[in-house]
């Protein structure tokens, strides 16, 4: 991330503080905005505001599959989860993410059959046999346990080292990528990857960030550039404008 883009970042971070101190609430409808965009990459049919009339009053939304509606409680749920983990500086570890993972998929997962063994998606467990998505082929299941404990390993060690706002977002975009890249669950991989970055953006005292549904395919070519190219820069570079959107988002409503 170019220094002056990353200072922009920062001001507009100074500027939605400085804006939001003493708004009452405001945080949570920044977590129905999250909600929202979040499960629409991954199916959900609900708009921003029915998401919020489900979330803030209990009312569904009419002629939506009532399996979008449990989407998006789980995951709001899960966000909270999250963030309230995060101020507890709790460390992160396999058992944690798989608790994440089991919100994500509480009500919409189940039990999966294989010839290699049955796992539990709703439980977080992690997948067996080979999982695709498109031309993708994800790491193999017996690699999954040993791949997520190491990156819960050096993620602890960061989230102590991360000081200037780089790092910290670095690290925040990077455990996203790569937990998303080694897929260790059945179903859910982008919800709880994304809210993994959220833990740790929450953790170092950051505002939460957001991948755009419109933008899902954009961020699915940036997911793949940087597998590609063998750098992350390319998903970091995704990553950073769709914070600058959100948090312009944000302030604009604030104004």
């Amino acid at each position: 991330m170019k220094l002056m883009d990353t200072t922009k970042i920062e001001a507009l971070i100074s500027d939605y503080r400085f804006r939001s101190k003493g708004m009452i609430d405001f945080g949570k409808y920044s977590y129905y905005a999250i909600t929202h965009h979040s499960t629409s990459i991954e199916g959900s049919t609900l708009t921003e505001s029915q998401v919020v009339n489900l979330l803030e009053y209990g009312k569904p939304a009419t002629n939506k599959p009532f399996d979008h509606h449990l989407m998006v409680v789980d995951h709001f749920h899960a966000l909270q989860f999250v963030v309230g983990e995060a101020e507890k500086k709790r460390e992160l570890s396999p058992e944690f993410l798989q608790e994440i993972s089991a919100l994500v998929m509480k009500n919409t997962g189940g039990e999966v059959n294989t010839a290699l063994g049955n796992y539990n998606i709703a439980r977080g467990e992690f997948r067996f046999g080979t999982v695709r998505a498109g031309t993708r082929t994800f790491p193999d299941y017996k690699k999954v346990p040993e791949m997520v404990a190491q990156l819960c390993k050096e993620t602890n060690e960061k989230l102590n080292t991360a000081n200037t706002f780089a790092e910290k977002c670095d690290l925040a975009f990077h455990v996203h990528f790569q937990l998303v890249s080694i897929h260790p669950f059945g179903d859910g991989n982008g919800r709880t990857s994304r809210l993994l970055m959220n833990y740790i953006q929450a953790y170092l005292g950051l505002p939460l960030s957001i991948v755009f549904q419109q933008d899902r395919i954009k961020y699915i070519n940036a997911l793949e550039a940087a597998r590609a190219k063998e750098t992350e820069q390319p998903f970091f570079d995704f990553m950073y404008s769709q914070y600058s959107k959100f948090l312009k988002k944000e302030i604009s409503m604030l104004k």
